[in-house]
């Protein structure tokens, strides 16, 4: 308990090495949320229901649908990433491929996701958010292959896949539904996400998932 006395608090706007800020977080069991990004902390405001906990709400009962129905896929709410030396989020959502179905993250010993996730999703208020910002650079440059982010005051979501080392909004299809170029079968139905019509959602995600795509990504996937 003394020891943690001594050690500083985190404050927004830190400027920290990733350890530095470990030990400040882990020292204040109260702060439910903060982030290393780009070497600065970020620490989240109260969390309201229309502009953040609802829409968080529907977009992990997508994923977690998703994850339900194919091997060797992790999924993870609010975890922290142990991304790169300054880099440390702790994203709303992921999904994540298993070590041994070729992901490029692993649990570490501490419990903690080390690496860069396949698919990364945030619930921003607006692309002025530092999601669309800071964070897209430092997910761009650690190589997450897919980066979802909802931004819900503007009525809209970006869908970003790497291409040649670079973010490429992933186009709508002409029902407004986009399709995950990593994990076949994700589909994700735009206007009924915005609308907040969930059932909408998981029915077309439900299509995606009896795609012959989906179905042969699941074969690849399952244990010999």
């Amino acid at each position: 308990m003394t020891l943690s006395l001594n050690i500083p608090p985190l404050e927004n706007g830190d400027r920290l090495t990733r350890n530095e800020f470990e030990r400040r977080y882990n020292a204040m069991p109260t702060v439910k949320k903060a982030e290393l990004i780009e070497g600065k902390v970020y620490m989240a405001s109260p969390v309201r229901i229309v502009n953040h906990g609802r829409p968080h709400a529907h977009i992990m009962g997508w994923l977690f649908t998703y994850c339900a129905a194919t091997p060797c896929v992790d999924i993870g709410d609010n975890a922290t990433i142990r991304l790169d030396l300054d880099n440390e989020p702790q994203p709303d959502g992921l999904l994540r491929l298993e070590p041994a179905a070729g992901g490029r993250s692993r649990i570490d010993a501490d419990g903690y996701v080390q690496g860069a996730p396949e698919l990364i999703v945030e619930v921003a208020a607006s692309s002025a958010s530092y999601d669309l910002n800071e964070k897209l650079r430092a997910y761009r440059r650690n190589a997450v292959q897919e980066y979802l982010v909802w931004q819900v005051g503007d009525r809209r979501v970006d869908w970003f896949s790497l291409q040649e080392g670079d973010y490429q909004n992933l186009s709508p299809n002409e029902n407004g539904t986009i399709k995950s170029l990593v994990f076949p079968g994700l589909w994700l139905a735009v206007p009924a996400l915005l609308q907040g019509d969930l059932a909408i959602v998981l029915a077309e995600l439900q299509v995606g998932l009896q795609t012959p795509e989906h179905q042969a990504f699941v074969t690849q996937l399952q244990p010999s």
